[in-house]
């Protein structure tokens, strides 16, 4: 039988994962139908980022529409999303650490209010320094609030497909850039790009906020059981950032967000600047997003069956691969065929880091180490935007960008190599615990 339908013989007692009902139990010889709340969770994970991050990400959309109205340089604009993705990793582990302590509808609640703020604030910006500080720290800190708490959270309500599930909370950050590109554009080339923020920060609050009541946590297991331990060594954060392991995930997850985010975020003007016209060079971006969106699915299914780790060297190489074979395109269709490797190398990889931390380091402080995981990341996601606007403004090209790009994402292909099992990381440090005692 399935999850959602099961038949319980003899007496009444408590098991784990996906068969449990809200109150984490099952009644005596009763055939019980109930759907299970974490697919529910798994779908507010979907909706918050998306939107959330599509609001964040538009931006690259802005780019051109505010240089021309405003007369600001692409440097200055670009380093609006470096501040974003700053906040967003100090951001992530402040909201990581909150979610442990006060739990995840908490932080989803008070990051959507923010977040809405921040676009309506910076949709009247009358200077590139207002602009910068309000659309580049407040949006930043606000979006920091919702992959690593909400995944963190999906973790918890999973035991089995538990990589499929973060995979489709994960799924919502592309489904945000496919769906927030072209309305952007639309409501630029209809208006203009000041209206166009005001209302996409409008429906972040009118999304975002209903959604994070629907978050909560899953039932607790029982003491002593399989799930209780919610597999991997239960460390704390001290401990956690101190280990090997968390410097190689760390590091691969720089690399791989810094090989990725300049290719990204320049993608729709490097486009335009290729001859292809500004709404179709937004539906390239889109396409890029809806790959990256079968990646995740695809990659999280694939790691279920043969590991996390290999899927992630797989994923990177083809996405150090797919960024200097930019260097080549020319008409539309290149861009668009380019797109769909892409977006399927660097949208499979990103749920993986995820399920790594968990695999390594348990459950207990899921919500801080993937938070610090994340600012790692984010480091290298402000990295790549600023450093294509740079190399464009003083060299006319975004040619070197690729170059440096594939250069570092092979880069990533390194680190990843050198992951431990997760098995060898927990004997030491319970080997090192119990020598001090």
């Amino acid at each position: 039988m399935s999850a959602g339908l099961e038949r319980i013989p003899g007496p009444a007692r408590r098991i784990s994962g996906e068969g449990l009902n809200e109150h984490g139990s099952q009644e005596r010889g009763a055939l019980v139908r109930r759907p299970f709340y974490g697919w529910v969770i798994v779908g507010v994970g979907i909706l918050v980022t998306c939107v959330g991050f599509g609001a964040m990400l538009s931006l690259s959309i802005f780019l051109q529409p505010m240089a021309e109205a405003m007369g600001w340089s692409r440097t200055g604009i670009a380093t609006a999303a470096m501040l974003n993705y700053l906040c967003m990793g100090l951001g992530a582990f402040m909201w990581g650490a909150l979610s442990d302590r006060y739990g995840t509808r908490v932080v989803v609640l008070c990051g959507g209010a923010l977040l809405g703020l921040g676009m309506v604030l910076a949709s009247r910006a009358t200077t590139l320094l207002q602009f910068q500080l309000l659309f580049g720290a407040i949006v930043g800190v606000a979006s920091g609030s919702f992959y690593a708490p909400m995944t963190s959270t999906t973790t918890r309500w999973f035991t089995r497909h538990r990589s499929l599930a973060v995979a489709l909370v994960s799924a919502g950050l592309s489904v945000g850039s496919t769906v927030m590109a072209p309305l952007a554009r639309w409501m630029i080339t209809t208006y203009d790009w000041r209206t166009a923020m005001l209302v996409i920060g409008d429906l972040v609050w009118l999304l975002i906020i209903p959604a994070a009541f629907l978050v909560r946590n899953p039932p607790a297991p029982v003491t002593g059981s399989a799930a209780s331990s919610g597999g991997g060594p239960e460390l704390t954060i001290g401990q956690v950032v101190r280990t090997p392991q968390f410097a190689a995930i760390a590091l691969t997850h720089f690399a791989c967000c810094a090989a990725h985010s300049g290719p990204i975020f320049h993608m729709v003007t490097h486009a335009i600047d290729r001859g292809v016209p500004t709404m179709a060079a937004a539906t390239v971006l889109s396409a890029a997003g809806l790959a990256s969106l079968s990646g995740k699915i695809g990659c999280g299914i694939f790691a279920d069956r043969v590991g996390a780790q290999r899927t992630l060297v797989a994923g990177l190489t083809l996405q150090a691969v797919a960024i200097s074979l930019y260097l080549f395109s020319g008409g539309l269709a290149s861009f668009y065929a380019l797109a769909l490797v892409f977006g399927f190398a660097y949208g499979g990889v990103m749920p993986l880091y995820a399920i790594l931390v968990r695999e390594y380091f348990g459950e207990r402080v899921m919500g801080s180490a993937f938070g610090a995981v994340s600012l790692a990341a984010t480091l290298g996601m402000a990295l790549g935007p600023w450093m294509g606007g740079w190399l464009y403004d003083a060299l006319g090209s975004y040619a070197w960008m690729f170059v440096g790009s594939s250069a570092i994402g092979l880069g990533a292909v390194a680190i990843a190599l050198t992951f431990r099992p997760p098995r060898t990381l927990g004997g030491t440090l319970l080997t090192a615990r119990a020598s001090t005692s």
